[in-house]
């Protein structure tokens, strides 16, 4: 059941004028400004970038606060849930977008951009050059002006394998998880819904190593070639969305603690659950076009 008894539940809701979205973009603004200026050189850029930071998480922690109340005092109806419900969806819609924009780069470095460096074409420019994708040739950097350190690639074994075997358990407890939502067992739900963040959480760890031993062991860093850029761009926004998906959990989670959602009305629940299958999907796709081709 539900912390609050809900009321006549309106046929769509109407928010009041909210100083959420400006007061959000003010700490938006501060943290592209602060982090524009620290890399190029301004020492206070990083303050500026902590303060919007700061600022831009407190804003949606009212935020969010304000419309779980409103959720729980019963004011979102059919209407606004199938708002949400297509808002999610197409939210999702664009981070396939952003990844795909990524892999297609991985595939157009590998199968047009190399070969084509290779060919017959380019032989007086580059003499020296070997048109290898490193993944295929361990240790081969395929920079003729030797500007790129030799360095060694990432294989599946076993810290990638045992990511996925990670991720993949984490999307089976949050389905359990669901259905004991849905069947009304909500000492269940809570508990698996633990244990997925605990899985979530493992996965940053492990990364975490592996990143660590790839720079440390195998001196494979952002600007190993395009090898590197892309498996590093690829795995760590895929670890950011790994972040913010057990984020997700993590506060719903909470707020079933607090006897938030119902075995009907659960669509917070059910938009976190999307965004991790998301996820994991991603980090197959990742992991075998990264780790194993």
């Amino acid at each position: 059941m539900s912390s609050i008894t809900h009321a006549k539940t309106p046929y769509y809701f109407v928010p009041s004028p909210s100083r959420h979205p400006a007061m959000a973009s003010l700490g938006l603004f501060f943290v592209v400004l602060g982090a524009a200026q620290w890399i190029n050189g301004a020492n206070w850029g990083k303050y500026s970038l902590a303060a919007g930071m700061v600022w831009f998480l407190g804003v949606l922690f009212q935020w969010f606060s304000e419309s779980i109340r409103e959720s729980e005092g019963g004011q979102y109806g059919h209407k606004v849930d199938l708002s949400f419900r297509w808002s999610m969806s197409w939210f999702i819609f664009s981070e396939v977008m952003f990844f795909g924009a990524f892999f297609t780069a991985l595939w157009w470095a590998r199968a047009h951009s190399v070969p084509a460096l290779g060919s017959l074409d380019n032989a007086l420019l580059w003499p020296d050059f070997k048109a290898i994708w490193p993944s295929l040739a361990a240790g081969a950097t395929a920079s003729p002006a030797g500007i790129v350190e030799p360095f060694t690639t990432m294989t599946p074994f076993w810290l990638p394998t045992i990511n996925t075997a990670l991720l993949l358990s984490s999307g089976v407890t949050l389905t359990i998880a669901h259905h004991a939502l849905i069947a009304g067992h909500r000492s269940k739900t809570i508990a698996f819904m633990w244990l997925t963040v605990l899985l979530g959480f493992v996965f940053l760890l492990v990364q975490g190593y592996e990143y660590f031993h790839a720079y440390q062991e195998l001196n494979l860093k952002l600007s190993s070639g395009v090898y590197g850029s892309t498996f590093y761009i690829l795995t760590g926004f895929h670890g950011f969305h790994v972040f913010i998906g057990m984020l997700m959990l993590l506060f719903i989670t909470l707020r079933l603690q607090k006897g938030h959602f119902t075995s009907e009305r659960h669509f917070g629940f059910e938009g976190a659950a999307w965004y991790w299958h998301f996820v994991d999907v991603v980090w197959l796709g990742l992991y075998t076009l990264v780790y194993w081709l």
